[in-house]
């Protein structure tokens, strides 16, 4: 059964980490060739599973050293009905890659686990489309039903709870709430945002918490902000409102370039890791809750580390 679905440890109000970018990571450092930036297709083979089981041992090691909670992200961020096509997965071969997928995470925490550094198992929703632009768009409806089944499969095999990350319109997200409402699980829901701070539709991101809560009874348990630099967004909580209460997450991305030019880049912008924990330090002044602590793009268990050394105070 799962462990913390009905209480969620990092609501308690202590700093839990999460990890770095996973793809980055596995392709810049490791240089395992990622099909359409789909981690979860390593679990293909014997070797790339161990890929991925090396990847979360680092930062399970991390969280054991610093006696921190950890939230264990599946890789599945591509693990979706038209990416699974494109890379050539049945309906049914999804399914089972999703689960394998928990299935490691749920080894890792038996082995790593311990009184001061709980470990919360969470199942990574990522867009139909893409990440980083509002595409194959959809109404509320539709995007409930597009995400239910890698949601069933995240409930079968026993997550804590669901995390959609880089989400970049409203209606998906509150399609993502709806579903994992429905099967009875905790839901997180992070954006992703531009150099100017705004969704990439153009809406402000307290806009967009404000519609997401209104659909959906304030469903999502708290939400998070991902792939953009700190110095893109900090200037937005500048101006106090109720809506940064609910921001309990931030997964930043290491480099200060634009989506646009990370797209184009041929090299890893790693950025620098004490400064960024010095960022984090700087937005936690600013939101009270936020409590889950872990990177984007770039970033990997050095930016984690330094993140915490500068917010454990």
């Amino acid at each position: 059964m799962a462990k913390y679905r009905s209480n969620l440890p990092q609501l308690g109000g202590d700093v839990f980490l999460t990890d770095g970018g996973i793809e980055t990571t596995l392709i810049y450092h490791d240089g395992l060739h990622l099909p359409e930036f789909a981690a979860f297709d390593l679990l293909r083979h014997e070797s790339g599973r161990n890929s991925l089981d090396q990847y979360f041992r680092v930062y399970a090691t991390l969280a054991v050293r610093h006696e921190v909670g950890l939230i264990l992200e599946s890789p599945t961020w591509r693990a979706n009905t038209d990416w699974g096509e494109k890379l050539g997965y049945s309906p049914a071969a999804l399914d089972e890659a999703n689960r394998q997928a928990v299935a490691l995470l749920h080894e890792i925490r038996n082995e790593f686990e311990s009184s001061q550094s709980p470990m919360v198992i969470s199942g990574c929703i990522g867009p139909r489309g893409d990440g980083y632009s509002p595409s194959a768009l959809m109404t509320e409806d539709r995007a409930q039903e597009y995400h239910s089944a890698q949601i069933t499969a995240f409930n079968d095999a026993d997550v804590d709870m669901v995390t959609a990350i880089t989400m970049n319109y409203p209606a998906e997200a509150v399609g993502v709430a709806k579903a994992a409402t429905a099967a009875g699980m905790p839901v997180v829901m992070s954006f992703t945002v531009e150099t100017d701070g705004c969704l990439p539709n153009g809406e402000t991101l307290a806009t967009a918490i404000e519609q997401v809560d209104e659909a959906t009874d304030y469903a999502p348990a708290y939400y998070m902000i991902n792939c953009a630099h700190p110095t893109h967004f900090e200037d937005i909580f500048r101006s106090p409102g109720e809506w940064m209460e609910r921001i309990g997450g931030l997964r930043a991305n290491a480099s200060k370039l634009s989506h646009a030019e990370l797209d184009q880049a041929e090299e890893l912008d790693a950025g620098d890791p004490v400064k960024l924990g010095s960022h984090y330090r700087e937005m936690r002044r600013h939101l009270q809750n936020l409590t889950v602590l872990g990177g984007c793009c770039g970033t990997d268990h050095r930016h984690i580390e330094q993140i915490y050394l500068a917010c454990r105070d």
